[in-house]
């Protein structure tokens, strides 16, 4: 009989020995880190001298944040982990494992992992596991399963994990560089916590294609197939939701019950974002996977009316197809403003992250809601990764969302992201692409020193401030204060720290 008597986890009851699964495990805290400067999309299109709304209304994007050559994958992955901990109130010993998930390799063999190691320094916690997890956009949810499945292993001593998810998505000039973009997001996982994992409910598929890539070591830029791309993430969708639904009706069989699942059992749902547009595609997506799957669809009244047209369509001929798309995104529209247009504020605002995308989404959409909306409903997530890697899971969200509870914490932990949003800076395009050719030129260099001012980074901002002869890269904090934003609203700075989850006595399992 293990002895627990002693130790706590948030929302948890007095624990005598932890059993076989520790409870309720998932995403405790989050936090999000995204640049202090965008450019305008619209602006963006005049300086292309594309056609008007070609990124605004054909991508859906309004705004792209992006990094001066101040910033870094370890700077970004710096800033959102010390922004996380101390606004939680959490030491560094209570973490016993950290996972990195980036496509954004600036080192071929040193991790991002041991570079944040240098924050656990004072607290003389060395004893964290985990290591970076590297494929295109999927690398996040990779870590973010290796971090659960730890503290449901016997390999767990009874602290937190830390997952972080960061990147800097940066395309050459021409018809991807509008789909940019840059940031971080960091996840503290344990049990008890107010967005579980549902177990057994993952819906996977991994194949090979070249649709995007990264041969080329020297340079940021990704090789692309736009139209491959499109394919393989759109039929990921549809064989991951193929392998969720087996899987939970194999659920509800063992329960007694013989339902049918469809959309309407997610209360919300969440996707990778390359850019807006695709994620709305991606929702009608699954209601033509619904209605090819009905035994008998009604087409006379109710969300399937009209489309008895597109009974006999094979799903993997209709990627490309004009009618079947027109067709399904209308009559998915009111589904997609109820559980899914939520989540687009901080892709719409500022751009791609590649693997934080599908947890800004998720940030994003808690950030809008009410712990009272949010509580008890089921969260389908679709991660995707090119290569390609991807995953459908679903995260059952906590019934308590009392004052005070670990729910109503998460919640207003991120109800600041339109105010962080609306703090940034606003650049013209020719200084968004001055930038960009600044780090297309200078990015693996040696002996070199940032030309980007730090005075434009937010306050508490990890920066690169210079590069050695050996490739060593040396980074500072700017100084953390408070700021009024042009509402009069205070942001509080991370020295007032508010304790969103408590401290635990932490009694190592054995």
């Amino acid at each position: 009989m293990c002895n627990l008597d002693c130790y706590r986890m948030p929302g948890s009851a007095s624990i005598s020995c932890l059993g076989p699964w520790p409870k309720d495990v998932g995403i405790i805290a989050m936090e999000l880190y995204i640049p202090s400067q965008y450019v305008d999309q619209t602006e963006l299109e005049q300086f292309d001298g594309v056609s008007a709304g070609k990124y605004t209304v054909g991508l859906g994007q309004a705004a792209m944040g992006f990094c001066s050559d101040r910033e870094d994958i370890n700077s970004l992955c710096l800033t959102v982990v010390q922004r996380l901990m101390e606004r939680n109130g959490l030491s560094y010993d209570s973490v016993g494992r950290l996972e990195v998930g980036t496509e954004t390799i600036i080192d071929k063999s040193k991790s991002v992992k041991t570079v944040l190691m240098q924050l656990f320094e004072d607290s003389g916690n060395t004893d964290v596991e985990g290591i970076d997890t590297t494929n295109a956009c999927y690398g996040g949810t990779a870590a973010l399963f290796n971090a659960v499945n730890w503290v449901e292993s016997s390999s767990w001593d009874g602290r937190y994990a830390l997952v972080v998810a960061g990147d800097i998505a940066v395309y050459a000039t021409g018809s991807a560089r509008p789909t940019g973009g840059a940031g971080a997001v960091a996840m503290l996982v344990g049990p008890n916590a107010p967005l579980a994992f549902e177990r057994g409910l993952r819906g996977t598929h991994m194949q090979h294609a070249y649709d995007f890539y990264k041969p080329d070591m020297v340079s940021e830029y990704p090789v692309v197939d736009g139209k491959l791309s499109i394919e393989c993430y759109l039929s990921a969708l549809d064989r991951c939701y193929s392998v969720y639904r087996n899987k939970i009706h194999a659920q509800w069989q063992r329960e007694g019950s013989e339902k049918h699942f469809n959309l309407e059992d997610f209360g919300y749902l969440v996707f990778h974002s390359p850019y807006c547009k695709l994620v709305q595609k991606s929702l009608a997506r699954l209601m033509l996977n619904d209605f090819l799957s009905h035994p008998n669809p009604n087409t006379e009244v109710g969300p399937f009316t009209g489309l008895e047209a597109f009974r006999d369509v094979k799903p993997e001929e209709t990627y490309f197809d004009r009618d079947v798309e027109k067709a399904f995104l209308k009559a998915s529209s009111e589904l997609f403003e109820k559980k899914t247009k939520p989540s687009l504020l901080i892709s719409n605002q500022n751009g791609n992250m590649y693997t934080p995308s599908v947890y800004g989404c998720l940030a994003s959409l808690i950030a809008q809601k009410t712990a009272a909306q949010l509580a008890g409903q089921r969260i389908g997530v679709f991660s995707y990764g090119s290569g390609f890697a991807a995953t459908l899971y679903s995260l059952r969200i906590t019934q308590d969302h009392t004052p005070g509870s670990n729910l109503d914490k998460l919640v207003s932990s991120l109800s600041d992201l339109q105010v962080r949003l609306k703090s940034r800076k606003k650049v013209s395009p020719a200084v968004f692409s001055e930038n960009m050719k600044l780090r297309e030129e200078t990015h693996h260099l040696g002996v070199y020193v940032p030309r980007g001012p730090v005075d434009d980074l937010f306050p508490g901002t990890w920066y690169l401030t210079r590069v050695d002869d050996k490739h060593r890269r040396e980074y500072a904090r700017r100084p953390v204060e408070c700021e009024v934003n042009a509402e009069a609203e205070i942001v509080c700075s991370s020295t007032e720290v508010t304790q969103q989850v408590p401290h635990i006595h932490v009694t190592k399992i054995n």
